[in-house]
């Protein structure tokens, strides 16, 4: 009987699925139960809210008259308990470079990759399948070719970590892209694919291909090339490497963040299949396999594997804080300098947020949470994201805190989906309909002056931009940014793995880099950005960056100045949004839109 059940069980299922409009729908449908029962378990186990006064339970913070966000001679500042979560880095802002387009994202990776010499540590959603992507393995591929040739052969290693379900998708994909480099140098190249436990039984049999990534993807963007690094949101893709806008920053000769990132990369590796030369897939040795074994033991695994990589590097950096600050042979700066190392003292601090909800870490959402709820009246929040889709907290958050929101997103036109064939072609719509609830609840609170909404718009590009300024009350600079994958929504929150870091800075001419200016530009500035070939004086780049514009579609220089304006360049580009913006005929949402959309709003 148990056996006739059983066998009766896929039956039973596929009935159901003729009878529903789609499969899509039954996954929306299933994945709200498990969300439901998820939500349910979250609140038996509710954190404690000293997580949210992690400020308060910090060392205390000296009372001193510096301007805001200005760092004692310590370090200690105003976000230093963010560093009782995660490790802190301090580095000095000449090795912290904010890019500003595609083209140079891509332009920048390819030169990094030609003078790697000891390690190549790439981890996206995907590696498309054009002719720019070949461009950028067939980097891999000479110089790892170099590495055996040179006179003394070096030991560099290419690991790559990707989605399972989005690099497999289709006969040609990311994996095809990929195996000639693991035939050739098998020994020096590793290929890993994240596959979520979430995934798995029935649920990975019925969803079809296309939408079996709604489920939960590795996320994180992170390229790193011996001890530079770059943090962004951008997949490693044609339109990414083109005329889909992102944020990027480049930190150059950050050995112990490089050394950091490295061993994420590389514990979210071991927890996932690993490809072989032949194309098929296999899980580490003595690890529980990610769909097929236990998902309470894979995830408990898993978060053991990278929480050990966060609390030693958060040990070690505790131990080199206190050795600088506090040792017995403390060294003054002339000292350092008459002993060698020139290193400019740190002005600087970084922290990487990490987010992996199914394995119960949950980092990026107390930091961003408690950042939202410390931002105090007259204080300044910028937040963009390519979908707006805020999980419930950050919207109660922004609608309940006493700071000011500008809230940059995506115009429908600059919608990746926009123009999508079938079902994702109706989810730039979705995004309209959840933009607008959004904003009839500012209008209801009476809270138009304190939270904005903005649309970026530019023709021909596509809009993927996600991160926050913190501008604190009476400063005209920004001192914290957040940079990196995650879009603050529920996938982000609660499916994915995501990785950013945030920046804490004094430094003047860094802050100006992030600053969105406030000064009126001409049409033509405004369409091309600033002009010229500033550079900082300090910078090395293997790239010789000029400011010359890049011969590659889209407008726009390639090599951005040293003073680019990060928000001044995203914010001009954007229309302020009002109740006339829903009333144009393209902002018009069709009544089935309206009604699935609360169904599958915690898939994308």
């Amino acid at each position: 009987m148990a056996a006739a059940a059983a066998a009766a069980g896929p039956v039973l299922w596929r009935r159901l699925l003729g009878l529903l409009p789609g499969r899509p729908g039954l996954a929306a449908l299933l994945g709200r139960l498990s969300d439901r029962l998820g939500r349910n378990r979250d609140r038996r186990r509710r954190r404690s809210p000293w997580l949210l006064l992690a400020p308060l339970l910090s060392p205390a913070v000296p009372q001193v008259t510096s301007p805001p966000c200005c760092l004692c001679p310590e370090g200690v500042h105003r976000f230093q308990w963010i560093r009782n979560l995660v490790p802190e880095f301090g580095v000095s802002s000449s090795h912290v470079r904010v890019l500003s387009s595609p083209a140079e994202f891509f332009e920048l990776m390819k030169g990094q990759i030609n003078v790697a010499k000891r390690r190549v540590v790439m981890a996206s959603l995907y590696l498309g399948t054009g002719p720019l992507e070949q461009e950028l393995v067939d980097c891999l591929e000479s110089t790892l070719e170099k590495s055996l040739q040179a006179k003394f052969p070096s030991d560099l290693k290419v690991s790559i970590l990707l989605d399972f379900t989005r690099g497999s998708r289709g006969r040609k994909n990311s994996r095809t892209m990929l195996l000639p480099l693991l035939q050739r140098f098998p020994e020096q190249v590793r290929v890993s694919l994240f596959h979520t436990p979430n995934l798995r039984g029935l649920l990975r049999l019925l969803i079809p291909e296309r939408f079996n990534e709604t489920i939960g993807l590795q996320h994180m963007k992170v390229y790193l090339f011996d001890n530079n690094v770059i943090l962004s949101g951008a997949n490693l893709s044609d339109s990414y490497f083109t005329n889909r806008q992102d944020r990027y920053v480049f930190l150059q000769d950050c050995a112990e963040i490089a050394d950091f990132f490295t061993e994420l990369v590389d514990a979210v590796g071991d927890v996932s299949l690993q490809l072989q030369g032949d194309d098929t897939v296999r899980a580490v040795e003595g690890m529980v396999h990610p769909y097929k074994g236990d998902r309470a033991a894979y995830c408990r695994a898993a978060n053991k594997r990278v929480m050990d990589v966060i609390n030693s590097a958060r040990a070690r950096q505790q131990v080199l804080h206190a050795q600088t600050f506090h040792g017995d042979s403390l060294l003054t700066q002339e000292d350092a300098a008459a002993a060698g190392d020139r290193r400019p003292a740190p002005d600087t601090w970084i922290y990487p947020l990490i987010q992996m909800k199914p394995f119960e870490i949950q980092i990026d959402e107390i930091v961003t949470e408690t950042l939202l709820t410390e931002a105090e009246r007259g204080a300044k929040v910028y937040l963009t994201t390519g979908y707006f889709n805020l999980t419930q907290a950050y919207m109660d958050l922004v609608l309940g805190t006493r700071a000011e929101y500008q809230i940059l997103l995506a115009s429908p036109e600059v919608n990746g989906f926009f123009g999508a064939k079938g079902v994702a072609g109706a989810i730039p719509a979705a995004y309209v309909h959840i933009e607008r609830q959004f904003y009839r609840a500012v209008c209801s609170l009476g809270q138009q002056e304190r939270v904005r909404l903005q649309e970026y718009w530019r023709r021909g590009w596509t809009f993927h931009a996600k991160g926050l300024w913190l501008y604190l009350a009476g400063s005209s600079l920004p001192c914290l940014t957040l940079i990196g994958s995650p879009n603050f929504g529920y996938r982000s929150v609660h499916r994915d793995l995501e990785a950013q870091i945030a920046i804490v800075t004094e430094s003047r001419a860094l802050q100006q880099q992030l600053h969105q200016g406030r000064s009126k530009r001409s049409p033509e500035r405004r369409s091309w950005g600033l002009r010229g070939s500033l550079t900082h004086s300090g910078w090395l780049s293997p790239l010789g960056c000029t400011g010359r514009r890049a011969q590659v579609a889209g407008p726009g220089p390639t090599c951005s100045p040293w003073k680019t304006q990060e928000q001044e360049r995203l914010y001009l580009r954007s229309g302020a949004v009002s109740s006339a913006t829903f009333e144009q005929p393209s902002r018009q949402v069709k009544l089935w839109v309206k009604l699935v959309t609360p169904l599958i709003k915690n898939f994308f």
